[in-house]
């Protein structure tokens, strides 16, 4: 079986995870940690960086330090993962979504502001497949109306917007580290903070409501219970295996874009023969090579193209359901009609991608859909 993805592991996972254990401090913000916050601030520009157990609870560090409450709006991407929402609607606000672009599953900028009202407080981006939404429109609105802008950058870590690192833009930005991610430590996340406003608070809500970090470095002399917060640090062993992804980011970004542009290579001869949609990356983005997907003609095509892949045992897969048409959503909310995430949800199917994927297998898969769509009436 050729799987959809497989962990790619460096060599120094394992060895940093030991010396963690040795150093006596397995708990959370040792030093691997720090490594790990110090290459984000580094290395994109990122003012505060703070490890977290997954995207998802950076995600809902960013819904408390925006002080989200039921009396908010929050506009978010229907075709994303659930927690891009549920973040936010677990502090109470009303999610409104917006719908895809027509040729990416990106959100329309577009219309954006045809969504915004007096109740609106923030906007979430997500960076699908690590490319770039147009973060100077979202910016222009975020200062025309007073809002936030949060950046969901799970699958965008070094990908850029017009020089700048995706995850440094907005207000708030979230990353993950999940194990089908381009760097990863099993589970694992960051928060992102661009505003200076934030900082001070983001520490306590990561120290679980306590300025327990302020006292560490001396500010204080001694440490309290200030502020709401949770336990959203991750342990050292996970900080440890991060620091040997991190070291060898340039390594595996390579790789990634190398097969990323194979696949691009070989199968753009379908768009003009089969009216099959592949990845674009707009001028204003870079491609940091986190997934590969084609958008076929129908539900029923897509059905068809996954099953003759996993018929050669090939794992593909299709991706988000439209968070707008889902059970929980339409319990207390209207249905809307997004027509662009809907197609993205019936027709899109993501390619096996992965550092060790090898040029035969890749081989194997590009020949089997050219097959399969020669065959296609």
């Amino acid at each position: 079986m050729i799987p959809f993805n497989k962990p790619f592991l460096t060599g120094n996972e394992t060895k940093y995870i030991e010396q963690a254990v040795k150093s006596g401090k397995i708990s959370g913000n040792g030093d691997f940690t720090q490594k790990c916050q110090r290459f984000f601030e580094d290395n994109y520009g990122i003012k505060k960086a703070l490890l977290t157990t997954s995207c998802s609870d950076a995600l809902e560090m960013c819904s408390m330090l925006i002080d989200c409450t039921q009396n908010d709006e929050i506009i978010v991407p229907s075709y994303t993962f659930v927690t891009s929402a549920l973040a936010f609607v677990r502090q109470g606000a009303k999610i409104v979504f917006a719908d895809s672009l027509p040729n990416h599953p990106n959100i329309d900028v577009s219309k954006l502001e045809s969504l915004i009202n007096s109740n609106t407080k923030a906007i979430v981006v997500v960076h699908y497949a690590g490319i770039a939404v147009d973060m100077d429109e979202v910016m222009r609105l975020a200062d025309k109306y007073n809002l936030f802008v949060i950046e969901d950058a799970a699958q965008a870590i070094d990908s850029f917007y017009k020089g700048k690192p995706l995850g440094s833009i907005g207000h708030l930005a979230a990353f993950s580290f999940h194990e089908t991610k381009n760097i990863i430590s099993g589970e694992g996340g960051l928060l992102a903070v661009n505003d200076d406003r934030f900082i001070e608070r983001a520490e306590i809500i990561w120290e679980k409501g306590t300025n327990r970090a302020s006292f560490f470095r001396g500010e204080i002399n001694k440490y309290g219970w200030v502020d709401t917060g949770s336990s959203f640090l991750p342990s050292e062993i996970i900080a440890a295996f991060l620091w040997a992804q991190l070291e060898n980011i340039d390594v595996i970004q390579k790789r990634r874009v190398v097969i990323w542009d194979n696949y691009f290579e070989q199968l753009k001869q379908l768009i003009s023969s089969r009216n099959i949609t592949l990845p674009e990356i707009p001028d204003f983005s870079t491609n940091n090579g986190h997934m590969f997907y084609l958008v076929c003609n129908s539900l029923d095509e897509r059905t068809r193209l996954i099953k003759t892949l996993k018929n050669s045992d090939i794992l593909a897969v299709f991706h988000y359901l439209s968070l707008h048409k889902s059970e929980f959503h339409l319990k207390n909310n209207e249905s809307v009609e997004l027509p662009n995430a809907d197609l993205f949800t019936d027709r899109l199917v993501r390619l096996p991608f992965y550092y060790e994927l090898t040029n035969e297998n890749q081989q194997k898969i590009i020949d089997i859909i050219v097959d399969f769509y020669k065959n296609e009436i």
